[in-house]
């Protein structure tokens, strides 16, 4: 592929928006974007030439300075391969996602990355094609591609995603959410990666039957706006019971959060971080503080958001 254009400014710079995965039965497949939490990029370039250097740079000590270990320097990496472009790469990663948590931290520097970089040359690529380069930066986190927190990071809003489709829907307006992040929760080295592997292989039909009715029940309800109809899907009897061992006070933060008022509580992503959704945002502050009082119990400090559907990554 020829290289598309030339580089119109010498930086540019772009925010993508946490986001959760899964929303139970929809595993790898549904992402929704989130305005709790949000990283930033800038992407800088020389102005001549060089030997197609990418460096990292980040005030998190926690953040790889490899390119090939970092999910924002994987999206530069293979955009540049792509549209053979030789410039030296500056690549400066401002984390508000905390890495680990379930909430699509790689994926929001990947989306920033490849929004900021798509601007930088003016490659003009669509959102679609930009979600796939996006998830080359998941490799770093799991050790694959998957889409469903870039999708939803980059595009905004609930994202139906696979490979080469991504089918966004707008949220309803009435749809509230809370997160609850188990920030005292030591995480391991490669998180997801610990998360996927725990999976069952074999997986009972009547098991499969219930999580496709819950996620088809979840699609119905974002389409019709109807945010009881999205709660009722959320049960997912494959993934979570398994999962739901590697949190802490996991039982007692669901029960709390329904007992607040929450419509449904889910893991979000591989977790440890928990997710309730919510009609109206009156009893948001007293969900949030169940669920915190769960995690206490078990002897776990949290952070808790009160947040609304993002509308996605976006030029700064």
């Amino acid at each position: 592929m020829e290289r598309m254009a030339r580089m119109a400014a010498k930086s540019r710079t772009a925010v993508a928006p946490c986001s959760t995965a899964n929303l139970g039965p929809g595993y790898d497949v549904f992402g929704l974007a989130l305005d709790a939490l949000k990283d930033k990029v800038v992407i800088k370039a020389s102005s001549t030439a060089g030997d197609r250097k990418i460096t990292i740079k980040s005030s998190d000590q926690a953040i790889p300075a490899v390119a090939e270990s970092n999910s924002a320097g994987l999206v530069v990496k293979s955009m540049m391969r792509d549209f053979h472009i030789g410039d030296d790469i500056e690549v400066q990663v401002t984390k508000g996602v905390p890495a680990g948590y379930g909430i699509g931290s790689s994926a929001a520097s990947a989306a920033a990355a490849a929004i900021a970089f798509n601007a930088l040359y003016n490659l003009k690529i669509d959102r679609n094609r930009l979600v796939e380069y996006a998830a080359e930066g998941e490799i770093a986190s799991a050790g694959i591609k998957h889409y469903d927190n870039v999708s939803a990071s980059l595009l905004g809003g609930f994202v139906i995603g696979s490979k080469g489709q991504f089918i966004r829907i707008e949220p309803p307006r009435d749809l509230f959410l809370v997160v609850a992040v188990p920030l005292s929760m030591q995480v391991p080295e490669k998180k997801t990666e610990v998360a996927r592997s725990i999976l069952p292989k074999d997986v009972p039909l009547k098991s499969v039957v219930h999580n496709v009715s819950g996620a088809a029940t979840i699609v119905a309800g974002f389409a019709l706006k109807d945010v009881e109809m999205i709660a009722r899907g959320i049960d997912d009897v494959i993934v979570e019971p398994v999962r739901k061992h590697l949190i802490p006070g996991y039982d007692s933060v669901k029960q709390n959060a329904m007992s607040a008022g929450a419509l449904a509580v889910t893991i979000s992503g591989a977790g440890p971080s928990m997710i309730a959704f919510l009609k109206t945002c009156k009893n948001a502050n007293m969900v949030a503080a169940a669920m915190a009082k769960g995690f206490e119990e078990a002897g776990v400090k949290s952070r808790t958001f009160v947040c609304r559907p993002s509308s996605g990554a976006r030029l700064a």
